[in-house]
């Protein structure tokens, strides 16, 4: 592992793994600081925690606290980020300011991605990715996730994009991107609370050992850029689709009439299809998150054997 920066603390499971070639697994914290209300965060983050550390690999939350880079966090760093009320939302362009003022943050999907690869971390799990949000022909509100997906080579492991965006269009930019998008054990790609849609995954691999294989094939071939896992939310958890697509459709209504952009659109739209699907997609949300974590942690104790 390459010297890291003064402004960077590594838990010392973390840490010890990394030192031992033990598989890691990073995991991000806007899904904390701005995806679920208190304590259903720090409750989903103690179980995700525990799910990658009983399948054999070390969890690796990453999150800013006090203009401090944190790559693994101690339950009383892991308890006061949940409850932090005015936490920042980074990325690439804004993860230096957070540091150097001294902020408190949750990273999202590209920041993670940065972190992890800087550590020498490979395998990351999340919720979904970000994309293209509808309108974005006029508006251009294309999500960093995109962009660092075709520059940094980590694994994601995610439920698909959220389905509050254009999936079609997002799909469309990651292949531009040169992003590998492999279907777990799916021919179509998973739509985050519906574990299928109208939409042909371009790759299939049934195994963690094939997707393992699959990167390090990636790795000596010299291909910078990430390689999304997309897995299906257990069908017992998910929410039909013409169900959790209707709450979508009124929750951008709502949006567009409050003129909500940037990066308040998808926290606001989250919360009020949370409040429209009386906290069903909440429950969805968890379990897939905990289903991409068990198979983040295969593919990390395969990726180093």
């Amino acid at each position: 592992m390459a010297t890291l920066p003064g402004f960077i603390d590594i838990h010392e499971d973390v840490l010890n793994a990394l030192n031992h070639g033990k598989p890691v697994v990073a995991l991000e914290s806007t899904i904390i600081t701005h995806g679920m209300p208190f304590p259903e965060n720090v409750d989903m983050a103690r179980n995700v925690e525990g799910i990658i550390r009983r399948h054999g690999a070390v969890p690796a939350t990453i999150a800013v606290l006090d203009g401090r880079l944190k790559i693994g966090l101690t339950e009383t760093e892991l308890l006061r980020l949940a409850k932090t009320k005015d936490a920042l939302k980074i990325s690439r362009a804004d993860m230096a300011f957070a540091i150097s003022q001294g902020k408190t943050a949750g990273t999202t999907v590209a920041a993670t991605m940065i972190v992890a690869r800087m550590a020498g971390i490979r395998v990351f799990a999340t919720g979904g990715i970000g994309g293209v949000h509808a309108g974005a022909e006029t508006s251009f509100d294309i999500s960093a996730d995109l962009t660092e997906l075709g520059k940094t080579d980590v694994i994601v492991v995610a439920a698909g994009a959220k389905a509050i965006l254009d999936v079609p269009k997002t799909l469309e930019v990651l292949e531009t991107q040169g992003v590998s998008v492999v279907g777990y054990q799916t021919d179509t790609l998973p739509a985050f609370w519906t574990s299928g849609s109208d939409l042909a995954v371009p790759l299939r691999l049934d195994s963690a050992a094939e997707i393992s294989e699959f990167q390090k094939v990636r790795d000596q071939l010299g291909l910078d850029a990430g390689l999304l896992v997309a897995n299906p939310i257990p069908a017992t958890d998910e929410i039909p689709a013409d169900i959790i697509n209707e709450y979508i459709r009124m929750a951008q209504s709502e949006m567009e009439t409050r003129g909500i952009s940037g990066k308040e659109v998808t926290p606001f739209l989250l919360q009020r299809i949370f409040e429209l699907s009386d906290g069903q997609s909440l429950k969805a949300n968890i379990a897939l998150v905990e289903n991409n974590a068990w198979l983040a942690a295969e593919i990390a104790a395969a990726f180093h054997t």
